[in-house]
């Protein structure tokens, strides 16, 4: 099985739109299946200058300017946008686009981002995502022609004509979350992938065997979702290529090597590998420096063509 390698990034953490749409370019030219981007408003740690860019606004742009790419979010949150304005959002993007959208969508955890610009952060949220994920689906797949109605705890829609649709037939939709039972759950109901983020390296194969006990439970093949993680990405030509590439994004190289796919490119290929034989199918590549696009370029090269 060929491992499917997607760039994920960090913008909040300060990248105006041109720096993403380099990255997003250069991911489409390395030959990387996707770019993707984190959903914040506020810098975890540092200025965050020039400031946060909004994520479907982004998409948008980037989806005019590549042509093969996948683009998504990992993962946009249940509280920044109500679920018939997110449909239309990304139904929109994914028409700019041709079809190549994907949404993760999750509860949102990042309570300074939400005081800092006035957003409601209540403190019980899987409820908003549950709804959100059978509002979205509900109107995406409701027939042009007929109309979508919801009457749930936090939305209610009446007569909805449920447009625009997306290009695709079917948007795939990306839930997380470490949850033993409700996330899983809402997993085989909405998903098409289900991601870990930042996992410890020995949990993984044993959260894809909790997911695969919750497809069996409802009806659904281990094999009809994919199963990704997302793993920090640090890797050098040699040995002083990956500490310099650790110094720029503030990291120790153990620690690296530890939590993520770093190294030499032996390095990174024998993680990757594992991963592979764990069950992983598709990794997100976490670059925190964006204007670092010879990192791509050597992951492209060197890391790619071996797994």
């Amino acid at each position: 099985m060929t491992l499917d390698l997607r760039i994920f990034t960090e913008p909040q953490q300060g990248a105006s739109y041109d720096t993403q749409l380099a990255v997003a370019q250069a991911t489409e030219r390395l030959g990387f299946s996707a770019f993707f981007r984190s959903d914040h408003y506020l810098a975890m740690g540092g200025d965050g200058l020039p400031g946060p860019t909004d994520s479907w606004t982004t998409l948008a742009g980037i989806a005019r300017e590549t042509t093969t790419v996948r683009l998504g979010t990992l993962v946009s949150s249940a509280t920044f946008r109500h679920p018939g304005v997110l449909a239309i959002q990304v139904a929109q993007v994914d028409q700019m686009s041709g079809g190549r959208v994907e949404l993760g969508l999750g509860t949102g955890w990042f309570g300074a981002e939400h005081a800092a610009y006035g957003i409601p952060f209540p403190d019980k949220r899987f409820g908003l995502l549950e709804e959100q994920l059978e509002i979205l689906t509900g109107l995406w797949g409701t027939p042009v022609g007929e109309t979508f109605d919801f009457s749930g705890t936090h939305y209610t829609l009446t007569d909805s004509p449920a447009l625009p649709k997306p290009t695709q037939e079917q948007i795939p939709v990306i839930v997380g979350g470490g949850g033993p039972r409700r996330t899983p759950a809402l997993a085989a109901r909405f998903a098409s992938e289900y991601n870990q983020a930042f996992p410890e390296l020995d949990t993984i194969g044993p959260r894809i065997g909790v997911i695969n006990q919750a497809l069996t439970a409802a009806g659904r093949s281990p094999e009809s979702l994919t199963q990704s993680v997302a793993l920090v990405v640090a890797v050098g030509a040699d040995e002083a290529e990956f500490t310099r590439r650790a110094a720029a994004i503030g990291r120790e190289p153990a620690e690296l090597r530890e939590h993520g796919i770093a190294g030499t490119v032996t390095e990174a290929v024998d993680r990757l590998a594992s991963l592979r034989d764990q069950g992983v199918e598709r990794v997100y590549l976490q670059v925190l420096d964006q204007q670092d696009l010879d990192h791509l370029d050597l992951i492209a090269r060197e890391v790619a063509p071996q797994l």
